[in-house]
């Protein structure tokens, strides 16, 4: 069954109404026809299960037939992303909506600074929204992440003060492996992190003056022996994460 993506503050009426963009897909991609069921996500919890009652090019109007509240995950996890080069963002974008990430913050470290003016910013920042948009669509999760605007690693590690447990992928000697940091906190407090913040450096990592501001804040993890890609870092830290909070609920 096709997803389609309403934010909201769209989705008070009955039919709903696809954007002009979105009814063009539907119409000359994907062959949307009246009478068709679809599923409609806003990104905020609904799942409104409808039915197409117009279905043209330039307009596309759904009946909502059943509507469904998905509960969030029973944690949150934020990825503090060093901005990576190339496509390799947009990826890791992609990937951390699929992965569940409820906020993705990205972070501009020396190594990663991009020659962005405003504009430029902007547009990126867009772009990435629209990417989680389409992630949604694809894996059917009815929560959109929250994609900050880009920080310093010092105004990120005042944003991730907010977490219960800050952790960061380094091959630093003393890293633990992410069990034990959870572990070690759940000792401490008596229940495994709510909110939980992962740093992953890009290519080439963080400078050392970077990693040792970020661990006045965060515990080092280990991700094995071997140097991954920024990307790979990314997924790896977040299905881990996912797999070991999932595990103690």
């Amino acid at each position: 069954m096709h997803r389609f993506f309403i934010p909201p503050e769209e989705c008070h009426n009955n039919p709903l109404r696809l954007s002009p963009a979105e009814s063009k897909h539907a119409r000359s991609v994907l062959r949307l026809r009246e009478g068709d069921r679809v599923v409609v996500l806003n990104g905020a919890g609904k799942e409104l299960l409808c039915q197409a009652a117009e279905a043209r090019n330039d307009s596309t109007r759904l009946e909502i037939i059943q509507e469904n509240s998905i509960p969030p995950l029973p944690f949150e996890i934020t990825l503090y992303q060093a901005v990576a080069k190339g496509k390799a963002m947009d990826f890791i974008v992609q990937k951390a909506t699929e992965l569940g990430a409820n906020r993705i913050v990205p972070v501009l470290s020396e190594r990663s600074v991009p020659n962005w003016d405003n504009a430029r910013t902007a547009a990126k920042v867009e772009k990435w929204r629209s990417i989680c948009i389409e992630s949604i669509k694809q894996c059917g999760s009815a929560w959109l992440p929250r994609l900050e605007l880009p920080m310093t690693p010092k105004a990120a590690l005042d944003d991730a003060r907010q977490s219960d447990l800050s952790l960061i992928a380094t091959l630093q000697p003393d890293a633990k492996h992410p069990r034990e940091q959870i572990d070690a906190h759940a000792v401490e407090h008596g229940q495994a992190p709510g909110k939980l913040a992962i740093w992953v450096g890009p290519e080439g990592d963080y400078t050392p003056a970077e990693i040792n501001t970020i661990r006045t804040g965060a515990q080092p993890i280990t991700l094995g022996p071997l140097v991954l890609r920024s990307e790979t870092a990314a997924i790896y830290c977040l299905a881990v994460l996912n797999y070991e909070l999932q595990a103690r609920q």
